[in-house]
């Protein structure tokens, strides 16, 4: 059985989208590995991203135009509605997300007061706003730590209510809620909730969490309620119905469905690597996220996302000496862009890389720009001898699997 490794750089965009501009038209602009590369203060060494073709797909004079390794490289589009961790890597997995919206909270407060008001609970309005007061207590509002309209959150201190409580109010807007996600959150904050709300971007209205001291505060409990996906036709399902033992290392454990996964989660890059090294020993499917590039752009903090993919690159070079038989895949992509000198906190909507190292190939091969993340699972699901019409979404780079 073959070895096939997914390292999602989280955050590493190669240039922007042409779409990328509709909500903020400077992100026109946007260039992770350009801007990280030319910004960083120093010159980063990258030796195994250069032989994984980073240069082949990023018109960057500090990395090489060549690389004498057996690799397809390429970059795709992102395949989903805005920039956003949760949607894709669902997308990446093989998950459509055709029917996932961008969409505020003004824009269904009728929809999701009628759902909550007939599961039992009293709704009202914020002083006018568009943002619900569910019980008294609890709120159901824009999330302003992602772009406008990607995530709902429905937040609550937990002096009021316990967090099962706020998860029952975030399952109930779950079934009316167009966005990827509904994010229940608990915590403890010394004053009641409603003195935290401020105006976002875009018309958003929402809980400004980090200064309601959630995040300061021990306690804090989170659940993620994705939209309804079928999971069953998602590159790990896939892959553990066929019998390939598949290990979810870093976010990817946090984010991905697949009950039969052995489960890695971890922030820190070394040990986001070390969980990644360990796992490609064995045969299967191996999907594992690189956090902390993310963390660098939203900090926009240019010399730690530089330090960040340094790291990644050290662990690349130690995947490439163990992923040596003809049947194994390393592929290396992001989920998005987080550019950290655009100017703000936000993802930014680019193209990620498409890096294939492939054994048994006779040499370098250049990939056409996929329309999708969803083409890089159907194409792992390939390298692993699946089906990939049994994804929901994605098409191979190549029969091979390349």
């Amino acid at each position: 059985m073959s070895r096939t490794v997914i390292v999602v750089i989280d955050g590493f965009g190669v240039g922007a989208m042409p779409d990328a501009g509709v909500l903020r038209p400077g992100d026109l602009a946007a260039d992770t590995c350009g801007h990280v590369l030319d910004h960083c203060g120093r010159t980063l060494h990258l030796p195994a991203l250069g032989k994984l073709g980073l240069g082949l797909v990023h018109p960057h004079a500090g990395l090489a135009r060549s690389t004498p390794l057996p690799v397809a490289a390429g970059r795709a589009a992102l395949g989903y509605p805005g920039a956003d961790t949760f949607a894709g890597h669902q997308t990446m997995m093989g998950a459509d997300f055709s029917k996932v919206t961008v969409a505020r909270l003004a824009e269904h407060l009728d929809e999701v007061g009628s759902a909550l008001r007939a599961a039992g609970h009293r709704v009202e309005l914020l002083d006018g706003k568009p943002l619900l007061v569910v019980d008294g207590a609890v709120l159901v509002h824009d999330n302003l730590e992602a772009d406008p309209g990607i995530n709902w959150n429905t937040s609550g201190r937990l002096e009021d209510f316990p967090f099962a409580s706020i998860l029952s109010i975030a399952r109930t807007v779950r079934t009316v809620a167009p966005v990827a996600r509904v994010i229940a959150v608990g915590g403890h904050a010394s004053a009641p909730l409603s003195s935290y709300v401020r105006d976002g971007d875009a018309s958003t209205v929402g809980l400004d969490t980090p200064a309601s001291g959630f995040y300061r505060n021990s306690g804090l409990e989170v659940q993620h309620l994705g939209a309804e996906l079928d999971h069953t036709r998602q590159l790990p399902a896939l892959a553990a119905a066929a019998g390939i033992p598949v290990t979810l290392v870093g976010k990817a454990a946090d984010i991905l469905e697949c009950a039969s996964a052995v489960r890695r989660p971890a922030v820190p890059t070394p040990e986001v690597l070390a969980h990644t090294l360990e796992a490609a020993r064995r045969p299967g499917l191996v999907v594992a996220n690189v956090q902390e590039t993310d963390l660098a752009g939203h900090q926009q903090d240019v010399r730690r996302f530089g330090e960040v993919l340094e790291e990644v690159d050290a662990g690349l070079l130690e995947l490439l000496s163990l992923l040596d038989s003809p049947d194994d895949r390393l592929i290396v992509t992001g989920d998005h862009g987080n550019d950290p000198t655009i100017g703000h906190a936000f993802h930014t909507r680019e193209y990620v890389p498409v890096l294939i190292h492939r054994p048994s190939a006779p040499g370098v091969e250049l990939l056409p720009d996929a329309g999708s993340l969803a083409d890089v699972g159907a194409t792992a699901a390939v390298a692993l001898g699946l089906d990939p019409a049994g994804l929901a979404n994605g098409v191979a780079f190549s029969p091979a699997g390349v």
